[in-house]
């Protein structure tokens, strides 16, 4: 691939965020652009479908196409009816905050581009680490960057990368460092409340802090201004566990 010249854009803050509309004008002379995007706020929807209900699909009038789903059932209709064609790349994102650690689990961000990377689309996930947009056009500026390079110089193979942006100014950033997934410590607990007639309610709480951020992880580089780039895999499958869950199962038989 020369250059990219099919861009689907996705994210879960939803068409109208800020994030989305600064990505797809940033990308917009690297080739062209698609937006599918939810029609509102899904942020921690995770890589949920609506298998109960219709989705319908509307345009705005800059173009975007936004759906009355989730992230995953965005790209899913994109992939699988919508377009007549094929991306080159999928690009979910600017998201509102951090997509670190085990915040990989719940994003919408990066379900979106899972969806992406399970229909074979090469797929970048994009996330900058603090809210309210703050220095949201460093963020732009990487997401040109690491388009633009991808363009010219294609991975082999399949690609899901986690990235995450800090909240600098660009000139402010040390560099990209690859990384794996660090931990947080356990979130925060619910935040009880009652509604005006009296039934309690929850709110869930904060994520918890970081407690592996070590040199190489997405925490550690981030904390030293350094744009976090982790490879993804799908593979839930905990591989050096099948033989001691064959050795436990073994004296297990139908009664």
């Amino acid at each position: 691939m020369g250059r990219v010249v099919r861009i689907l854009v996705s994210n879960d803050d939803g068409y109208n965020a800020p994030g989305i509309e600064a990505l797809v004008h940033g990308l917009s002379s690297l080739g062209e652009i698609t937006v599918v995007a939810p029609e509102t706020n899904c942020s921690g929807a995770s890589n949920s479908l609506s298998l109960r209900r219709p989705l319908s699909v509307r345009q705005a009038p800059n173009g975007f196409y936004f759906v009355n789903g989730t992230p995953s059932d965005c790209v899913h209709i994109a992939l699988t009816g919508l377009l007549d064609f094929r991306p080159d790349l999928l690009v979910s994102g600017i998201n509102n905050g951090a997509n670190m650690g085990e915040d990989t689990l719940y994003s919408g961000t990066v379900a979106a581009a899972s969806e992406g990377f399970l229909f074979g689309v090469p797929s970048l996930a994009l996330s900058l680490v603090e809210r309210n947009w703050t220095h949201l056009e460093t963020a732009v500026q990487v997401a040109q960057e690491l388009v633009a390079h991808y363009a010219q110089h294609p991975l082999e193979g399949a690609l899901l990368l986690n990235v995450n942006i800090p909240a600098v100014p660009y000139r402010a950033l040390s560099g990209f460092q690859t990384t794996r997934l660090g931990r947080r410590h356990p979130a925060e607990p619910v935040i009880k409340s009652t509604t005006p007639y009296g039934e309690p309610v929850y709110w869930i709480g904060p994520v918890g802090r970081a407690f592996d951020g070590l040199e190489g992880t997405d925490f550690g580089a981030i904390e030293h201004n350094a744009v976090s780039l982790t490879p993804l895999r799908l593979d839930l499958t905990h591989h050096e566990g099948i033989a001691a869950v064959q050795d436990w199962a073994g004296s297990l038989c139908p009664r």
